[in-house]
């Protein structure tokens, strides 16, 4: 599986300035190698014929996203124009991305062993779809996943061209498979809060939705500096409903929190299971409040009762 999936190397030499991940960073595993490691032998090609095609396709654009840097300016422009600024956003929702945010990527957030060529983030997000994900687990479902870490795929490749054309350096990082945990990426861009199921919840998406990011040294990016959904940690920690309704007992009553302050919320092993019996599984997301309820109400609700 490592040899199959593309990555940075080939494309950068020794003396390619890098962020590179903190010592304490953790080990980032995709979905095609959990499945292959911890999902169950007998089932593991159940629904193969629906995710095949769209799963090369998305290696494709995975390896376009590494080999793409080559094309970077270098001593590119690191002052994005306002006007540039504009078209940027409207570019990404165009394509088809439902929001867009800006950070800084912090070395804790890189993957153990992993690198990036840029300390800048543009975060993007893309709705997978009501009406296959309330199907799941089904085949439906598992095709709307894997439609949107494709889509994210083609998103970010081309925005990163978008940049290079504009004089600006970038590196797409790909929805499925990249260096960077992007749930912590986009809440500290100020798009949503983490869940207790470890995935990010949104207003206008609750938790299902899919992450990637484009990476940068531009330096004068609107960098969020708050963010006012973090009340729904307090939220996850009275509901559980998550916790309750995983097939596999994979999501942690109490989130383990590491002496980094770093956390854990689930058991990637006992998830890989349902993931690869049940057609990815997603009933952490159909069953989630934020997915079943407006979130400005829940918040409303939630406050009242405080």
């Amino acid at each position: 599986m490592k040899k199959f999936l593309p990555g940075l190397e080939p494309y950068i030499d020794e003396n390619t300035s890098v962020v590179r991940a903190d010592p304490n960073s953790h080990v980032g595993l995709i979905v095609p190698e959990i499945i292959m490691a911890y999902g169950d032998v007998k089932t593991k090609a159940k629904g193969a014929k629906n995710i095949l095609p769209k799963m090369f396709k998305t290696v494709r654009e995975m390896k376009k996203s590494y080999r793409s840097v080559t094309r970077n300016p270098q001593l590119g422009k690191t002052l994005l124009s306002t006007a540039d600024l504009r078209e940027l956003k409207q570019f990404a929702r165009d394509l088809g991305a439902e929001d867009i945010g800006f950070t800084r990527v912090e070395p804790t957030m890189i993957f153990k062993d992993k690198k990036i060529l840029f300390e800048y983030a543009i975060v993007l997000t893309m709705e997978m779809k009501k009406v296959a994900i309330d199907l799941a687990p089904s085949t439906k479902a598992q095709a709307e996943i894997f439609r949107t870490y494709l889509g994210l795929g083609v998103i970010v490749n081309k925005i990163a061209d978008f940049l290079r054309n504009k004089g600006y350096n970038a590196q797409a990082g790909p929805a499925l498979g990249g260096d960077v945990n992007y749930s912590l990426l986009a809440q500290q861009a100020g798009l949503g809060a983490i869940g207790k199921h470890g995935l990010l919840i949104t207003p206008a998406l609750g938790p299902s939705l899919r992450l990637a990011a484009v990476y940068t040294d531009i330096e004068n990016l609107p960098l969020n500096e708050t963010n006012e959904h973090l009340w729904i940690s307090s939220f996850c920690a009275k509901c559980n409903k998550c916790v309750r309704s995983c097939p596999a007992g994979a999501i942690y009553q109490d989130t383990t929190v590491f002496d980094d302050n770093s956390q854990q919320h689930i058991d990637y092993k006992k998830c890989a299971v349902p993931f690869s019996q049940q057609y990815g599984c997603t009933i952490c997301v159909k069953e989630c409040v934020f997915y079943n309820h407006d979130y400005y109400k829940i918040k409303e609700n939630f406050h009242d009762k405080l």
